[in-house]
């Protein structure tokens, strides 16, 4: 995975485009801890082991749960890996997402990072907009930006990136102070986004998609469905090659509980898709 074509440049660090998030390891609901610790475990030291050092994360994954198994799996951490988190939601004792977005909170939630992660700094942190739980909507970050640049200044995170946000917003953001990436949902059938990864691609800033296969409602389609039987390949397979192949500055962090599908997501570097299969996966697009 060392190879050019599959690294970028996060932040000030080199990372291979294939990490690894974090998000499947709490139980049931990203809530509550998982079925099996073990397993867990395994997962994340045999993604390291394969040469992923991206990893995605959040406190308000379990809530706390996935940084407590990070921690427990790979502290002391290998120099070359970039723990990346997320601020500006919490959850309430269902496990329902609530916005946690005053400068406050958001600083109770880096402190609360470092500590589950065993950090005294973090690599790069999103800020995710709560403006509306479910996608990005409009509005001013101003507030929750300039809280984020006082965390910069007093040596707690060392990049800002964005999530569930607008192309506005990035622009606003970037107006205050350096955005290291941004992270939208983004894949094969959702592509609201194209222009704004595009213009990212252009400034040389990482584009991280969320759910590449759609999700909680997995996406179904004849047409990956019949690309993926043709390539030998797994549908999350043959989708995370797309992504691959849609712009060099697309990171990617499919996550899994299970130490199978993560070697089969880390082997969809090597399914080589073809102009005419590209075409065929770009009508998938939802209009």
């Amino acid at each position: 995975m060392s190879h050019p074509a599959l690294t970028y440049t996060l932040g000030d660090r080199q990372v291979a485009r294939l990490g690894y998030g974090a998000m499947q390891l709490a139980g049931p609901g990203v809530f509550g801890p998982p079925k099996d610790e073990a397993r867990a475990l395994q997962v994340l030291r045999d993604a390291v082991a394969a040469g992923v050092n991206h990893i995605d994360t959040s406190d308000f994954y379990g809530p706390h749960i996935t940084n407590q198994l990070i921690k427990k799996a790979l502290h002391p951490y290998a120099d070359d890996l970039v723990i990346v988190t997320k601020v500006g939601a919490r959850r309430d004792d269902k496990g329902g997402w609530l916005p946690a977005f005053t400068p406050e909170a958001l600083t109770q939630a880096v402190e609360d990072n470092l500590r589950n992660l065993g950090l005294d700094v973090m690599e790069v942190v999103n800020l995710r907009s709560m403006l509306d739980v479910h996608g990005p909507k409009e509005g001013s970050l101003e507030p929750q930006v300039e809280a984020m640049i006082k965390l910069k200044e007093r040596g707690l995170v060392r990049h800002i990136g964005l999530s569930n946000v607008t192309a506005k917003q990035v622009a606003d953001a970037q107006a205050m102070t350096p955005i290291a990436c941004v992270q939208n949902l983004y894949n094969l059938a959702n592509r609201q986004d194209e222009a704004l990864l595009d213009q990212l691609a252009a400034q040389g800033i990482p584009y991280v998609p969320f759910f590449p296969l759609g999700g909680f409602s997995p996406l179904q389609s004849d047409q990956l469905s019949e690309v993926a039987n043709e390539l030998n390949a797994t549908p999350l397979q043959v989708a995370l090659a797309w992504l691959l192949q849609r712009s060099p500055n697309i990171l990617l962090i499919p996550g899994t509980s299970s130490p199978e599908h993560l070697k089969q997501n880390l082997a969809s570097s090597e399914v080589k898709l073809t102009p005419e299969i590209v075409q065929r996966l770009d009508s998938i697009a939802q209009p």
